[in-house]
């Protein structure tokens, strides 16, 4: 079966920074419905579009082909008090931000009673070389088409 609208393909990947150093290594595999649903990026499916099981691709991801360039409007810093104990580097939150989204944040960095945060995504602004195997192959079901994600093992759990 060749992916195509509405199948649920599974990948094995690997994404490097341009150097090559190993970002995710695609411990588990990545599964997602093809066909516009913004489950991986355009630029990704656009190449699978049409393949078959065993297919192998590896593209260079502009920033803007991946997760966007870094704004530096989503760096910012606040006092440790607004913290609870035990704030970290590395350690995440979730604000609320303009239009009521969701937005997590990234403790960066503590500097005496200040906490740096970053917004960004961590691989925002970067760019990305992308290497992924086509494992499987398969006809979505009414439901993940439906929901616009594919359920089950690797995929996603209601």
């Amino acid at each position: 079966m060749n992916i195509e609208k509405d199948t649920a393909v599974t990948l094995n990947y690997t994404v490097t920074e341009a150097q090559g150093k190993v970002l995710d290594g695609g411990s588990t595999p990545m599964v997602y419905l093809h066909g516009g649903y913004n489950n991986i990026f355009p630029k990704v499916e656009a190449a699978l579009d049409g393949q078959a099981v065993g297919f192998r691709v590896t593209l260079v991801l502009q920033p803007e082909d991946a997760f966007g360039p870094r704004d530096e409007s989503l760096v910012t810093s606040i006092s440790r008090k607004e913290f609870p104990p035990g704030v970290k580097v590395g350690g995440q939150l979730q604000s609320v931000g303009e239009g009521g989204h969701a937005q997590m944040f990234t403790v960066t960095k503590i500097k005496g009673d200040t906490v740096m945060l970053d917004g960004n995504h961590p691989m925002a602004g970067k760019v990305l070389k992308f290497t992924a195997r086509v494992m499987n192959v398969r006809p979505a079901s009414a439901e993940e088409i439906a929901h616009r994600h594919v359920h089950g093992e690797h995929g996603h759990h209601h």
